[in-house]
């Protein structure tokens, strides 16, 4: 006699349940997947526009150096007897010539005083105590110079 309880037959592994719970995974892993996408897509964008933000920031940092420096009264005489070739009145004016016949432009600049001010001073005993460190650990000498410079052993004496 069969037993109630047993299985009339192989019963498959996949149940309605599982396939309903399969399909809404799988659903959800594929909206998860787009809004993901588009995450990530807008993040590279906000990355693009901070570069992009840091790009203009910098540029109106030079504007305003440059501002700044058509402030101090020696860049503007610099520029003006660069540019338009003015002089100070009693100066007078040399123009030099290359081989060519075009006349030759100065060579120097002068620098932004915001650059030229920024090293600090160090007090004078900083000094003093690098020189008294550097007197009890005096450096390594140094390799003897070669012997042999093109590889033979003749002296030269």
């Amino acid at each position: 006699m069969a037993d109630p309880s047993a299985p009339d037959g192989p019963k498959s592994r996949l149940t309605s349940r599982a396939a309903v719970l399969v399909l809404v995974v799988a659903v959800l892993m594929v909206s998860y997947a787009s809004s993901l996408k588009a995450f990530l897509q807008q993040r590279t964008h906000i990355n693009d526009l901070k570069g992009q933000i840091a790009e203009r920031e910098a540029n109106i940092d030079a504007l305003e150096a440059e501002k700044q420096r058509w402030s101090d009264p020696a860049y503007i005489e610099q520029q003006a007897r660069a540019r338009l070739g003015y002089v100070m009145p009693g100066e007078r004016t040399y123009l030099v010539l290359d081989e060519d016949g075009n006349a030759l432009r100065p060579q120097s600049d002068l620098d932004d005083p915001a650059e030229v001010l920024s090293t600090t001073p160090t007090p004078w005993w900083s000094d003093a105590w690098e020189s008294v460190e550097l007197a009890g650990h005096p450096p390594k000498p140094a390799k003897p110079p070669a012997t042999e410079i093109d590889g033979s052993s003749e002296s030269a004496g």
